[in-house]
């Protein structure tokens, strides 16, 4: 079953399941999440599923309308597509509005997704977020170089890149070649992490998922 939802990154701890073997969990806070919109075929040429997530205190006039289009009062701060890649969904139709079946599940424009809804225990999912940004960064700490020796008077090679390129042939660096720059701040995706618990407004997952503490997480089915 497809399965989706939008959060930001809550606490990480440890639980103890029925045996007593420890597990660590990090929560995602998902209230409030509502189905904004459905992008069908025949008119957007594919089909998608857009989220919203997140109070804000003021929308702009374009968001607002959207969203009182869709019969969702809240100001959302985060608006995000959940593609279908594997199958079409099934589209169905009630009063004029298009939404989709999902297993048992009807969802329509201005429908709350709680975790209950679509997520199960034991259930794998795919956990999507921006990780923390590093800043920019040498080769040591972003790429693990070793660096060069310490000794013979080498005081300025400690944590230095060392050659980057040959002689006249073919005489450049060649592209991709890992040097200093810019680490973190990239879009992850952790694959196949198991569902703890499910509740009303939250979902813990086992293990650890990108970002800091209060950043958007998007879970899907896997």
């Amino acid at each position: 079953m497809n399965a989706f939802i939008l959060g930001k990154k809550g606490t990480t701890r440890q639980v103890f399941d029925e045996k007593g073997i420890r597990i660590p969990v990090t929560s995602i806070d998902t209230s409030p999440c509502y189905v904004a919109g459905i992008r069908r075929f025949e008119v957007d040429g594919y089909w998608a599923v857009l989220l919203g997530y997140g109070k804000m205190k003021t929308a702009s006039k374009t968001r607002e309308g959207a969203l009182k289009k869709a019969g969702i009062e809240t100001p959302l701060r985060f608006l995000r597509e959940i593609r279908f890649k594997k199958s079409e969904p099934v589209l169905i139709e009630k009063d004029g509005a298009y939404g989709i079946k999902i297993g048992e599940v009807e969802l329509y424009p201005g429908t709350e997704l709680k975790p209950t809804t679509l997520f199960q225990k034991d259930q794998m999912v795919n956990v999507q977020g921006v990780s923390k940004g590093k800043g920019f960064q040498g080769v040591v700490k972003r790429h693990g170089f070793a660096g060069g020796p310490r000794t013979h008077g080498q005081s300025d090679r400690e944590r230095a890149p060392g050659s980057i390129g040959q002689s006249t042939t073919p005489g450049r660096v060649y592209k991709g070649k890992r040097m200093a720059g810019r680490m973190g701040n990239d879009t992850i995706t952790i694959k196949n992490l198991r569902v703890v618990e499910a509740n009303e407004t939250q979902i813990m997952i086992k293990g650890l998922v990108p970002g800091p503490k209060g950043t958007l997480i998007t879970v899907i089915s896997s």
